[in-house]
């Protein structure tokens, strides 16, 4: 089964450079953040705090139940919900959902289920690389200047949004963002995309 994780922080280029390098490659693509960002917006649509004391376990019990479909669209529950997992709320939620060790238990075992049910994949997130497929193919971390992924994310985030994503992935107690063992890290500052895709395609044998 060939995988290729990629890594990086919010606006480092994942999702742009894992879709066209799984197009390339003739794999399937699964943006593993957009699993956290459903769990995210149901806990937005209950009215459950994720910072609140106690939000852990009501959030894990409510991942675990859901019914999550991530394609090119996401259906939660069976409704298209892609449009609103880009929203401030969700936004602001999802690294705190994303922190809770049961959510990650969850979420990690569905990322695995999928890409096993799909034959490999090229699955992009924070994590993939160091803790849902240690032993990929091929490890990317993905890096890029604070401005320029400020400048990626304005229309959803702030830069100030962005730093504090920044701190709450790089130092939760389970699985935070770090460059994985063996991983490749590759600036995409002001790089063309097809350059990023290049390099990253050369390091396959």
């Amino acid at each position: 089964m060939r995988v290729v994780a990629i890594d990086g922080p919010v606006g480092s280029g994942k999702s742009t450079v894992a879709k066209a390098v799984a197009a390339r490659l003739g794999l399937p693509y699964l943006e593993s953040g957009a699993m956290y960002r459903v769990v995210a917006l149901a806990a937005v649509r209950q009215g459950i705090d994720p910072a609140a004391e106690g939000s852990a376990a009501a959030i894990t019990a409510l991942a675990g139940d859901l019914k999550m479909d991530v394609g090119e669209r996401v259906l939660l529950d069976g409704d298209d919900v892609t449009s609103e997992l880009r929203s401030p709320d969700v936004g602001r939620a999802v690294s705190p959902v994303a922190a809770m060790a049961g959510v990650r238990t969850e979420l990690v075992r569905r990322q695995r289920e999928w890409v096993a049910d799909h034959g490999g994949a090229v699955v992009e997130g924070r994590d993939i690389g160091s803790d849902v497929f240690p032993d990929a193919e091929l490890k990317v971390f993905l890096s890029a200047s604070a401005a320029e992924r400020a400048r990626r994310r304005h229309q959803d985030e702030t830069a100030d949004d962005l730093a504090r994503r920044d701190l709450l992935d790089s130092t939760r107690a389970t699985s935070p963002l770090i460059v994985p063992d063996g991983a490749v890290v590759v600036d995409t500052t002001a790089r063309p995309i097809d350059d990023v895709v290049d390099e990253i395609l050369a390091l396959l044998p």
